[in-house]
């Protein structure tokens, strides 16, 4: 398997499940409510801007890949849109597992050539990095959304 396809095989992985860690966002937030979702436990971020600031990462990488430009702010990266419904969550969360499919099936066309080129600009890294740091990013903020759930799901 070339080093594109492994990519994409991690980045649906983390969405989909299949990793070695047996823990992925689909799952993870499949008996989640919307009022559990927008809730603000510990002054820690809530579970929706959790899956929001995964997403705008991995949505900001699907459009350079769909080929358009790099046009991300972190400062934008939490800024979530209020959910006041299940539809609203369930629609966050279609977003976010239809993009990380279309990404994936992306850098899956990937010549591995192309992994080592600069990511629209030399100051960004290469390719691997980016998608790699996509990668390690969601499992970073996973390992989060799945403490804030078994703290809202305390009996």
């Amino acid at each position: 398997m070339n080093t594109a396809k492994q990519i994409a095989k991690h980045t649906r992985d983390i969405h989909f499940g299949g990793n070695w860690t047996c823990v992925n966002l689909k799952d993870t937030l499949a008996e989640i409510s919307w009022e559990q979702a927008v809730t603000s436990v510990h002054d820690l971020n809530s579970i929706a801007k959790l899956l929001f600031h995964i997403n705008y990462y991995v949505s900001t990488i699907l459009k350079v890949l769909q080929g358009g430009p790099l046009d991300a702010h972190d400062k934008f990266s939490f800024e979530c849109p209020p959910i006041q419904s299940q539809a609203e969550w369930d629609n966050l969360r279609n977003k976010a597992w239809a993009d990380a499919e279309t990404l994936a099936g992306l850098i899956e066309q990937l010549p591995d050539e192309k992994l080592g080129e600069d990511f629209t600009d030399k100051k960004y890294g290469s390719y691997f990095r980016n998608l790699q740091g996509m990668i390690e990013h969601s499992h970073y903020h996973l390992g989060q959304i799945a403490v804030i759930k078994k703290i809202l799901l305390q009996p």
